[in-house]
């Protein structure tokens, strides 16, 4: 992963959220980002129609440590300008074409997603996921698919885990807790409503919780103890599954699996190997 790339999604998805001074230089930096990189706060400042502290609040929005990071991710994407774009499946569209739109959509859903994640937060929640004693996976339609694939995936590696389809359930689960215990919320938009009453709750009693959630500032994500972000991936209008979005947040799941996994990696080859066997065992 590539952790100096995901400047110039950040700012697109970020746009039309940010005050009038931060999105002019938004809007400058999209519009001329070959000549943004070789500015000083000053600089651009100057040729935005804004001020340094513009700058520096725009850097703050996007979650960044300063104008420098910001410069070197964006310097990251103009190196790396193979983009595959999302495609919209036409009408009498080949089986051929649509395998390669289909491959396209998830590829580059999965970049982005890899080029925004940050890494800080990514460690904390690992070290979250680490310590605790009882994982709660909650979403809801196409994210409660996501949920399920993280609690196989957890339960694998011998950690209790749970994948919620009820509200209520899940409440009763969270008023009985046992230290710490994690809540991982999964929503595309970051505003589903389910989603942000079980962070509601969860705060009330004192549980850590970690959202996935589409990049940006949403309902969910400001609930969020530890926000980790997919990529901002718009889905083509035909396609009312959400497959790239899917494929996103699947992808932070696997990453959080792996990352965890290796935290006491003997262990977890052990807890891996015998679960094997014993799935295994079904087949005969």
């Amino acid at each position: 992963m590539n952790a100096l790339n995901g400047g110039l999604i950040m700012l697109n998805e970020m746009l039309y959220k940010l005050p009038p001074s931060e999105r002019r230089a938004a809007k400058y930096i999209i519009e001329n980002p070959e000549k943004s990189i070789q500015y000083t706060v000053f600089e651009l400042a100057e040729r935005s129609q804004t001020s340094n502290s513009a700058i520096i609040r725009l850097c703050r929005s996007l979650g960044l440590k300063g104008f420098q990071e910001l410069k070197l991710r964006i310097a990251g994407d103009i190196i790396t300008t193979t983009e595959v774009g999302s495609r919209d499946i036409n009408l009498g569209e080949s089986t051929g074409s649509i395998i390669k739109k289909m491959m396209n959509n998830n590829i580059q859903a999965i970049k982005d997603t890899s080029d925004i994640i940050n890494v800080s937060d990514l460690e904390e929640a690992v070290q979250a996921l680490t310590k605790a004693r009882n994982i709660y996976f909650f979403g809801v339609g196409g994210s409660m698919v996501v949920a399920l694939d993280a609690q196989q995936k957890f339960l694998r590696i011998k950690k209790y885990t749970s994948a919620f389809t009820d509200l209520h359930l899940l409440a009763v689960q969270i008023a009985n807790h046992e230290e710490n215990d994690v809540l991982v919320g999964i929503s595309f938009s970051g505003e589903t409503l389910e989603v942000q009453k079980a962070f509601q709750i969860a705060k009330e009693n004192g549980v850590n919780t970690i959202s996935i959630t589409g990049f940006g500032s949403n309902s969910v994500s400001n609930l969020a103890d530890i926000k980790l972000f997919n990529s901002p991936h718009r889905e083509a209008t035909f396609r009312s599954g959400a497959t790239s979005s899917r494929m996103a947040q699947l992808h932070v799941i696997d990453i959080l699996f792996m990352a965890v996994a290796t935290q006491e990696y003997d262990q977890t080859i052990q807890y891996i190997d015998q679960t094997r066997t014993a799935i295994s065992s079904l087949k005969k």
